[in-house]
C-alpha cells in the first residue's frame, strides 16, 4: 500500500504540464535567469537531459532536479531505500524490461502497478512493453537507487546472465566437462616424449629444436611484415580533425573492475575527474565483487563524484573474473558506447572525444576501438624498462601493422570501447576465460565486426617484480591457449568465417607464441655454439642444418633489437634506448610464465591469478 510519507498518488493520470522544465526552476528560484539560456544551448550540443546537465556543472542539486520533475509530470517521488519493493514484486516484471527502460516495480495501488522510473517523460515506452492486460503508472525515483533495486530483486537471473551470455559453442565454460576427454591423448603425449628422451635424446632434442624453430620463424615474420606494413603507412598525414563534432554528444559508460585494491582508488578519482568530456554524458562504474572487503573499506574513504558509481557484483560461490564483473556491469551501463579501463590507467584527458568522433564516422561494423597501452614507471627498475619496451613494440608497431595487414587483433585488457547494441548481441564476455579480451577480439571478427585502433594513450604502472611478471604472463598465456582451443573446436566453421589469411594470423599469435615461449630453452641452446662445444642438431642433422638455424635465430635476435630500438625512438621513449641491447635477457622469465600457464591449464583453467599493482609512483596530478 502507499506510505503516508509520500505524496499522494493522483486519482487519475494527467498530462505532464507544458511548462518547460528550464522554467520552472527558474520559478522556482532554483537556477538563475541569466544561467537558463547557456544551459539550453549545452545541451544543443549534448543529448542529455537539461536537469542532468545542471546537476553535473554542480548548480543545482539532484534533489531539487527530482521534486521538479515530479511536478512537471505529475508523479510521486519515492525514496526506494528507505520503501524498497517486496522481493515478489520481481515477478510483476521481466528482467529484460527492467533493464532495457532502466525501470523497477515497486508497488501495487489501486489496481495498477507503480513502476519507478527517472525518466518519466520516456514512460509511454515502458507502457507500451508492458505484459498484455497488465496496467500501470509511474513513480519517480534516482536513476542509482532503480538500479539497485534491479540488482536485489533480480540477483538470481542477473548471476546467470553474468557466467552465460556467450553462447556454449563459443565459451570455454565447458573446459571442465571437455579437458577430461584430452586427458588421455595428453598423456599419451607426455608418455611418448618421455620415451624419446630415454631412448634417442639426441632426436628428442632436436624434435623440440625444431619445433622452437618452426615457432621463432613464424613469429618473427609475423613481427616484420607488421613493421614493414606500419612503417609504410606512418608517413600518411593524419585526417584533419574537426573543431566541433557536428552531432549530440552520446551518454558513455565506463566500467572499471577493481579487486583487492588498497591504494589505487583515490589517485584513480583524481585522474579521472580531468577527463574533459561533458560529466552530463559520462558514467563511471566502479566494479567491486560483494566479498571484496578491502576495496569496500578503500573506497569508503574515497568521495566519488556524482558522475562515479560503485556496482557490487553478488557472490554465488563460483567463479570470480573480471569478465564476469564486467558482464554483471553491463547491464546497468546506460551509455550507447561503452569503455574498459583498469584500476591503475590515467587515460590522456580527451580520450573519451577521440572514441566519440571515431565512432561517429566509423562504419556500423566497426564495433570495438582499441587504445595504445604505455607505462608511467619505466624507470622504476630494469624489469620496468624491458616491460616498457615490450609494449611499444606491441602497441606502436605490431598491432598496428596487424590491424594493416587485416589480421584479427587481440584485443588488451584495457581502453576498450564497444558500441554497446552489438556487445551485447554477441553475449559480451566469456566469464570463464582469463583473457577475455583476446578471445572477444576473435569473436568480433567472426561475426563480421571490426575492431580499429585509435591514437589515444592510457598510461598503466608496468609490472617491476619479477615474480608478479610471471603470474601476470602465465595468466595471459593461459588464456591464449583456452582461447586457441575454443575457436579451434570447429577449424572448419573458422576457416569460413575468417578466411586462409586471418586463421593463420590466430595460429601465428596464439598457438605459436605459446610454444615459443614454451621452446625457448631449446633456441638459447645455441649459444653454445659459439664457444666450440657440439650441439645436438649438428649431430643428428648436420653442421650446415646447424649453421641455418644459427643464423636464423641471430637474425631473428636482430630483428627483435631493430623493433624495440624503433619503437622507443621517440621523444618520451628515446631513454630507453640503452637498454634495448638487454631485451634478450628479459625474455627468459616468459618461459616460466609459459611453463606455469601449461601446468594451470589443466589443473586450474579458470583460476584468476590477478595482477597487484600499487608498486611504483602514479603519474603527477596537474
Amino acid at each position: 500500500m502507499a506510505s503516508r510519507h509520500l505524496r499522494p498518488l493522483p486519482a487519475q493520470d494527467t498530462p505532464a504540464s507544458t511548462r518547460p522544465f528550464g522554467t520552472r526552476l527558474v520559478a522556482a528560484g532554483l537556477l538563475e535567469k541569466k544561467d537558463l539560456p547557456n544551459a539550453l544551448r549545452l545541451q544543443q550540443r549534448i543529448d542529455a537531459p537539461l536537469g542532468e546537465i545542471l546537476v553535473s556543472c554542480g548548480i543545482i542539486d539532484r534533489r531539487d532536479v527530482l521534486e521538479t520533475l515530479a511536478d512537471q509530470h505529475h508523479v510521486t517521488l519515492v525514496n526506494l531505500r528507505s520503501q524498497p519493493p517486496a522481493l515478489q514484486m520481481a515477478g510483476d516484471l521481466p528482467l529484460t524490461l527492467c533493464l532495457k527502460h532502466q525501470v523497477v516495480p515497486w508497488m501495487w495501488t489501486q489496481g495498477r502497478l507503480r513502476i519507478a522510473t527517472a525518466r518519466p517523460d520516456r514512460f509511454d515506452a515502458v507502457a507500451a512493453a508492458l505484459p498484455v492486460g497488465l496496467t500501470a503508472a509511474p513513480v519517480l525515483a534516482d536513476v542509482g537507487a532503480i538500479q539497485a533495486e534491479i540488482s536485489r530483486l533480480y540477483q538470481d537471473q542477473l548471476l546467470e546472465r553474468a557466467t552465460s551470455r556467450v553462447p556454449t559453442s563459443e565459451s570455454c565454460r565447458s573446459w571442465a566437462q571437455q579437458r577430461t576427454r584430452w586427458w588421455p591423448w595428453l598423456a599419451g603425449c607426455f608418455v611418448a616424449l618421455a620415451a624419446c628422451c630415454i631412448v634417442a635424446p639426441l632426436w628428442a632434442i632436436t624434435f623440440l629444436c625444431l619445433c622452437a624453430f618452426a615457432t621463432l620463424i613464424l613469429t618473427t615474420a609475423l613481427k616484420f611484415a607488421a613493421f614493414v606494413a606500419q612503417i609504410s603507412k606512418s608517413a600518411e598525414a593524419p585526417a584533419p580533425q574537426d573543431p566541433a563534432p557536428p552531432f549530440r554528444l552520446p551518454f558513455v559508460s565506463v566500467m572499471i573492475p577493481l579487486f583487492h585494491e588498497t591504494e589505487i582508488a583515490g589517485a584513480l578519482v583524481k585522474r579521472l575527474t580531468q577527463l574533459s568530456y561533458p560529466k552530463s554524458q559520462l558514467e563511471i562504474l566502479l566494479v567491486l565483487e560483494a566479498q571484496d572487503q578491502v576495496t569496500r573499506a578503500t573506497l569508503a574513504r574515497t568521495e566519488l563524484p556524482p558522475w562515479a558509481r560503485i556496482i557490487e557484483v553478488p557472490d554465488d560461490n563460483g567463479i570470480t573474473t573480471k569478465p564476469r564483473a564486467l558482464n554483471y556491469a553491463l547491464d546497468f551501463c546506460r551509455g550507447s558506447i561503452v569503455g574498459v579501463w583498469d584500476a591503475e590507467d590515467a587515460p590522456e584527458t580527451d580520450q573519451i572525444e577521440k572514441v566519440v568522433r571515431h565512432f561517429a564516422k566509423a562504419p556500423r561494423e566497426v564495433a570495438c576501438l582499441q587504445g595504445v597501452l604505455d607505462y608511467y614507471n619505466p624507470k622504476t627498475n630494469w624489469l620496468s624498462r624491458c616491460f616498457t619496451i615490450e609494449y611499444a613494440i606491441w602497441w606502436r608497431l605490431i598491432l598496428p601493422g596487424i590491424a594493416r595487414m587485416g589480421l584479427v587483433i587481440p584485443l588488451g585488457g584495457t581502453t576498450l570501447f564497444f558500441r554497446k547494441e552489438i556487445l551485447e548481441k554477441l553475449g559480451a564476455w566469456d566469464a570463464h576465460n582469463v583473457t577475455e579480451d583476446a578471445d572477444l577480439g576473435v569473436r568480433l571478427a567472426r561475426h563480421g565486426y571490426r575492431t580499429e585502433l585509435i591514437d589515444t594513450v592510457t598510461f598503466e604502472e608496468a609490472n617491476c617484480r619479477p615474480w608478479r611478471w610471471i603470474r601476470q604472463r602465465s595468466r595471459w598465456l593461459k588464456g591464449f591457449m583456452i582461447t586457441y582451443l575454443v575457436h579451434m573446436q570447429s577449424p572448419r566453421d573458422l576457416l569460413r568465417e575468417l578466411g586462409w589469411k586471418r586463421v593463420l594470423g590466430l595460429q601465428i599469435v596464439f598457438l605459436a607464441t605459446v610454444i615459443q615461449f614454451a621452446a625457448a630453452p631449446f633456441l638459447w641452446s645455441f649459444w653454445i655454439v659459439p664457444f666450440g662445444l657440439t650441439h645436438p642438431v649438428e649431430t643428428t642433422l648436420g653442421t650446415p642444418f646447424l649453421w641455418v638455424m644459427v643464423a636464423s635465430f641471430l637474425i631473428a635476435e636482430l630483428i627483435g633489437l631493430t623493433l624495440g630500438a624503433v619503437a622507443v625512438a621517440g621523444r618520451s621513449h628515446r631513454h630507453l634506448w640503452p637498454w634495448v641491447i638487454t631485451m634478450p635477457l628479459y625474455f627468459p622469465l616468459g618461459a616460466f610464465a609459459a611453463y606455469k600457464a601449461l601446468y594451470e591449464l589443466g589443473t586450474r583453467p579458470f583460476f584468476w591469478d590477478k595482477t597487484e599493482h600499487g608498486f611504483a609512483p602514479a603519474p603527477a596530478e596537474d
